[in-house]
């Protein structure tokens, strides 16, 4: 269950649910399908389809936009592809009727998102576009029937699943099925609904169950329970076929537009994408179900991912990275599993901040990959300090009865962290300390001190 950081955790809050009750969810469950030659031509015509429609409905938006200053509604459109399936588009038959109907739907709530957008009455969304053959090529049907290795689809057939049912864990109603094409390779997404046992928050038994995580490019995740820091390595799996995917790249550009090998080159291309986010998908379940059934309390940072995205020097390793990939996967994981999410304001200074006295530095880069604090003489690396800090707001929102380490007293910080300018005292002691032989402490003896 995912909180603001100013509030409570839902585990202690009175009038709990039992653990007992149930409720119904919408859960997703993937299958990859084994077409024969006859079903893949009824698939890529289910898909072709469905572009077709959403692009004719879209320019048929923007064709009327221009006459009347009004956009035709989803009921307006329904009946003119009736009279376009009898007119010009007689193929249309040869699929499922619940395609057409699914596209236009499909059309209607990105329009909506568009204006809401504008109104400011949800998150920015671009106008419509119009979609491109084998770019994410999908349709939804219904009225879909699932046997333990077959699939029934309308105007398809019984299709052969590459894994039974019973091993996928599939359980509850089916609602509706999109079939979906990733390099020459089909799959369908079943939307259920089930009944899901609620889990509890988990009680914080021990110090080590409160993590707080620092996400970052140079280790995909900084975790510190208390007792140890855990460096988790990023899995970089772009980066590491970007030789192999550029040499793709040139391959598929000399050939000729039209011809067969180009289409087998394009096939290879994809067929490598579709390795490198199977990689990266991967990766980041293995990491989010590991937190998610382990620890109670998940505490992470404010993100700003699409931003990061826009700077040029980062955009590659970010897109890579899947920080807010893992961010998603925490948030609903953490529900199943009964975890705790907490997620750190975006402005709140986990870097600058120092963890043993609590000063925040006026300005530390991107190429500063080590904490020095002139006032405590505190020397650490950036990633581990931002760790702690996290994991300490984390503790801040506990009952005073489950912290094991009280929060750093902010009072005779203030002066320092409203002003943004360091007491002089601190670091005259800072420099006597020095003077003194006294050394910085090392990244060990922090971690042992604060244990």
């Amino acid at each position: 269950m995912k909180i603001g950081c100013g509030g409570r955790f839902s585990g202690y809050r009175e009038n709990m649910r039992s653990p007992g009750e149930k409720r119904l969810i919408q859960q997703a469950f993937r299958f990859e399908l084994d077409p024969n030659r006859e079903q893949r031509v009824l698939l890529a015509k289910s898909v072709g389809a469905s572009r077709y429609v959403y692009n004719w409905g879209l320019a048929e938006s923007q064709r009327e936009y221009e006459l009347t200053g009004k956009r035709p509604r989803r009921g307006e459109l329904k009946k003119r592809l009736v009279g376009l399936k009898q007119t010009e588009c007689p193929w249309l038959y040869e699929v499922s009727a619940h395609i057409g109907q699914s596209a236009l739907k499909d059309l209607d709530a990105a329009f909506e998102r568009f204006f809401k957008g504008l109104k400011g009455e949800g998150p920015k969304s671009g106008f419509p576009r119009f979609k491109r053959k084998s770019e994410r090529d999908s349709a939804r049907l219904y009225e879909v029937e699932l046997g333990e290795r077959r699939l029934r689809l309308p105007m398809i057939g019984k299709v052969r699943l590459k894994e039974t049912r019973t091993k996928h864990g599939f359980e509850g109603r089916i609602l509706s099925a999109t079939i979906t094409r990733r390099a020459d390779r089909w799959f369908v997404s079943l939307a259920a609904e089930r009944e899901r046992e609620i889990v509890l928050p988990k009680p914080v038994r021990s110090p080590r169950d409160v993590v707080g995580v620092d996400l970052g490019l140079k280790a995909a995740a900084v975790i510190h329970d208390g007792e140890t820091i855990r460096v988790v390595e990023p899995q970089r799996a772009l980066r590491n076929n970007l030789v192999k995917l550029r040499r793709l790249d040139r391959q598929l550009a000399r050939k000729k537009k039209g011809s067969r090998n180009r289409a087998k080159a394009k096939l290879r291309r994809a067929r490598l994408h579709y390795k490198v986010s199977c990689q990266r998908q991967d990766f980041l379940h293995q990491l989010s179900s590991s937190l998610a059934r382990t620890k109670s309390v998940i505490v992470l940072e404010d993100l700003n991912v699409r931003g990061m995205q826009r700077n040029r020097h980062l955009a590659l390793s970010m897109s890579d990275a899947g920080l807010g990939e893992l961010r998603r996967e925490l948030a609903y994981k953490s529900e199943w599993y009964g975890a705790t999410l907490v997620i750190a304001d975006r402005y709140y200074p986990s870097s600058k901040l120092c963890s043993g006295c609590g000063v925040i530095k006026d300005t530390l880069s991107l190429g500063e990959r080590v904490f020095d604090c002139e006032a405590c003489g505190l020397s650490l690396h950036r990633d581990e300090n931002a760790a702690i800090n996290l994991r300490r707001l984390g503790l801040g929102r506990l009952p005073e009865g489950l912290r094991e380490v009280k929060p750093v007293e902010r009072k005779a910080l203030a002066p320092a962290v409203i002003g943004g300018v360091k007491p002089a005292s601190r670091k005259q002691e800072a420099t006597a300390r020095r003077s003194r032989g006294e050394t910085r402490r090392s990244t060990r003896q922090l971690v042992e001190v604060l244990a």
